[in-house]
Order: C-alpha cells, then sequence, then structure tokens
C-alpha cells in the first residue's frame, strides 16, 4: 500500500509494514524534547511514584521561555529541573545557555530525517523541515514517553501544499506560511499532516523551510513535513554523526487534498490582530503606527533572518518612536551574526539585542506590550494577551516588513523603502 511521508514515518516507529489514516498506533519514540515544561512532567512523575526514566540519551531539555529565569517562581522551577537531571544523568541538557529549544534540537544534532520527535511545545512541528516527524504534546503523555518511551497516535490524513514558482524580492517563507493561514483558514489542517513540496520549497535554505513547519502549526497541523533533499541530508550530516533512515512518500500516496499555489506574484504578508489566520497584503496594512518592533522567536529569529534586518536597516535608524528587540534564536546565530557585523549594525541603528530566549514573544520578559500599544512580529503568535496587555495588539509579518516597520515607525512595505530610495 502507497503510503505518505508521515505514514511511512509513524508505521516505521511503531514496527508495522504499513498503516493508513484513522489507524490507532503504539510508536517507539526516538527523542523527547522539553523546556521549562519538564517541571510539569517531573511534578506528574512525583504524583504517580514513578523515579526512573527510559532511556536518559533520548530525553533533551534546555531553558528557553524563561532565560535567564525572570521571577523567583521560575527560577525556582530551573532549580527542580537542573535537580531531576543530576539525579536522572540526563546527557542531553543544555540549561540557558544555548538558546531557543527548535533551533538549537537541530543545531545540536537531535533532529534526523525518518525519526519520530515528541516535545512539551506546540511549535515542534518545526522539524518537519528536516523530514522528522515532529508534535507536540502534553505533560501527561510526556510523563508516559519519559518512563515507557512509547506514546499512542492516531495516524493523521496527509494534505500537501505544492508551491511553485519564484518568490518576489522582498518576500520570504513567512509571506508564504501567512498567505496559506488567511486562504485557507487555521483550520485546514486540524490534525493532519502537513506535506509541502514543489519546487519553490526545493530552492528554499533550511531556515526558510523551517519558518512553513514551524507555523503550520497555527493551521492545525499534527506534523509539517518537507521530504528531506541533498541540503537537508547534508544540514544534517554537518551537526551528528549518528546514523538516520531518510524516509520519503511514495509517488502514488494518496492525500486527502492537494492544494497549488504560485508565490510568482506573491506581496508580503501581515497577519492582523488577534488571529494569525486574519491575513490581509501589505497594501491593506500600510501606515498603521507601531510603539515596538520584535525579531526573533522560533519562527524567525535565524541568521538569514537578522541578516534580512541588516540589510534595511544599514545606514538608517530606528524610528525614535518605535523599540526594535532583537533577540537570536540561539548562541550560534548570535556568535555568526557578530562575525558577520550584523549585530554591529542592529545595534548601532537603534536595536536592542537581546540573549537567546523566547522573551516578548510569549509574554514573558524581554519587551512586553503595554495597553494600547502595537507590535510588528516575526513571531508565530498574535493572540490577545500574547504579548503583555490583553489591549495591546500585535501584528505578525517576515523579518522583512519588521525591520522596514522600524525605520518608519508605521508597517511598511519593505519593497516601497528599499527600492524607493534606489
Amino acid at each position: 500500500m502507497p503510503m505518505t511521508l508521515a505514514e511511512k514515518i509513524l508505521a516505521r516507529a511503531s514496527g508495522i509494514k504499513e498503516v493508513a489514516p484513522g489507524d490507532y498506533v503504539t510508536a517507539k519514540i526516538d527523542v523527547a524534547m522539553a523546556h521549562e515544561g519538564a517541571a510539569w512532567v517531573i511534578d506528574e512523575l512525583n504524583k504517580i511514584g514513578i523515579d526512573r526514566v527510559w532511556d536518559p540519551e533520548r530525553i533533551v531539555i534546555m531553558f528557553d521561555h524563561w532565560a535567564p529565569a525572570p521571577t523567583e517562581l521560575t527560577a525556582a522551577m530551573h532549580k527542580k529541573i537542573r535537580e531531576f537531571v543530576k539525579k536522572h544523568g540526563i546527557k542531553y541538557f543544555y540549561d540557558i545557555k544555548k538558546g531557543i529549544c527548535h533551533q538549537i534540537m537541530h543545531e545540536l544534532g537531535h533532529v534526523r530525517p525518518g525519526e519520530l520527535i515528541v516535545g512539551t511545545d506546540s511549535h515542534t512541528t518545526t522539524y518537519g523541515a528536516f523530514g522528522a516527524c515532529g508534535t507536540g504534546i502534553g505533560t501527561t503523555d510526556m510523563a508516559v514517553v519519559w518512563v515507557t518511551g512509547e506514546l499512542w497516535f492516531r495516524v493523521p490524513e496527509s494534505i500537501k501544499f505544492c508551491i511553485v514558482g519564484r518568490l518576489p524580492r522582498y518576500v520570504m517563507s513567512k509571506d508564504v506560511i501567512l498567505y496559506i493561514a488567511g486562504k485557507y483558514g487555521t483550520e485546514v489542517a486540524q490534525y493532519k499532516s502537513i506535506e509541502f513540496d514543489g519546487p519553490t520549497i526545493m530552492d528554499m535554505s533550511i531556515a526558510s523551510r523551517m519558518t512553513l513547519s514551524n507555523m503550520a502549526m497555527e493551521i492545525g497541523a499534527k506534523f509539517a513535513l518537507i521530504a528531506p533533499d541533498e541540503k537537508t541530508i547534508e544540514y544534517v550530516k554537518s551537526k551528528t554523526a549518528k546514523p538516520f533512515t531518510p524516509l520519503h512518500p511514495d509517488p502514488d500516496a494518496v492525500y486527502e487534498k492537494v492544494y497549488e499555489i504560485d508565490v510568482s506574484d506573491l506581496e508580503p504578508q501581515v497577519a492582523f490582530p488577534h488571529s494569525v489566520g486574519n491575513v490581509k497584503p501589505i497594501s491593506k496594512a500600510e501606515g498603521i503606527k507601531i510603539d515596538q518592533a520584535f525579531l526573533g522567536s522560533c519562527t524567525n529569529g535565524r541568521f538569514e533572518d537578522l541578516a534580512v534586518a541588516a540589510e534595511i536597516l544599514k545606514g538608517r535608524k530606528v524610528h525614535p518612536d518605535v523599540r526594535m528587540i532583537v533577540i537570536p534564536a540561539s548562541v550560534e546565530v548570535y556568535l555568526e551574526a557578530l562575525k558577520a557585523g550584523i549585530i554591529d549594525i542592529l545595534l548601532r541603528a537603534g536595536a536592542v539585542v537581546c540573549n537567546p530566549t523566547c522573551g516578548p514573544c510569549m509574554g514573558t520578559h524581554l519587551g512586553l506590550l503595554a495597553e494600547g500599544e502595537r507590535c510588528i512580529s516575526s513571531s508565530n503568535r498574535n493572540f490577545k494577551g500574547r504579548m503583555g496587555s490583553p489591549k495591546a495588539e500585535i501584528y505578525l509579518a517576515s523579518p522583512y516588513v519588521v525591520a522596514a516597520s522600524a525605520v518608519t515607525g508605521e508597517i511598511t512595505d519593505p519593497r516601497k523603502l528599499m527600492e524607493g530610495e534606489k
């Protein structure tokens, strides 16, 4: 029976020859990732009196949501996790030192094609960019995984987005996924596995692909896969010596639906408050005043995103009425940006560059919004109260749009800013 990529990975993980949508399987987990959510997993284990883990080398823990700890409560949370890590010999623990979970997982070789990864974060779908099934789970399910190494799944239906056409200048993969959310809605992939395919996807960098898989969760995806190509294999091999077996969908695999999108004429997109699906083209958003511009997060805090901002900001200044906050997704990204002179450009332009952390994306620290304020953000969610006051507004856009808007003090089409000055 022909299978999609998600079906093949779940079949392999379950030790059976084939699966079909609607089947229930018990799958062996390759990697279990947890950020500060590990504290609640520990609480679950304590409730049932279990004091062991199935494999201390398959559990990966890091701090990113509150890093460094901004409150006494989160400091206590970190302490609890550190003690658990030492007690159980968790090999891969990164404390506050490395960066945001979905960035450092692949940088440090924990994401490999063909594998099944679960995480205590909803955007674990990001790992689909490497041809791995990644999905977020709750703390009770993670407690089961930590003890048994297994978890049950219902095999999801698969849908495909075939992306064709050459992306125009100043248009990014963030604009593609925002366009999809706006056109098809935030439930188009509810508990379904997405496969992104087509020549446009294959032309994208690894970082750009990650943005698609990351934000696919915002349209309901259980998994958000891109079949591994030579670019993927080469990258993963540069990060780990561990063996892996890439899988690919069968040519005659059956999809519930296939969407074809030509991005040749796509313009920058903006998600208006308070939904990721409330998307309009930049032409409908220009001129909206902003108080803050945030560049970072697991969605768009990578090197190419910072480079885009530097391209816009070089020789310019952040508007005096705007706070521009830049947070590299990892220490590796930060160091690469330092070496390339990007951090220097951002600082001289008036941006504030912080340590790698989730920070304002989830409203924990380093740039919350007051009542009545507006932020243009490269992150993945704009729900009411997400970045501070429930009476603030969050607009989602690409790094190009975020940087251009920081310069002008209002939501701005980067094409007009850059090409209008030539």
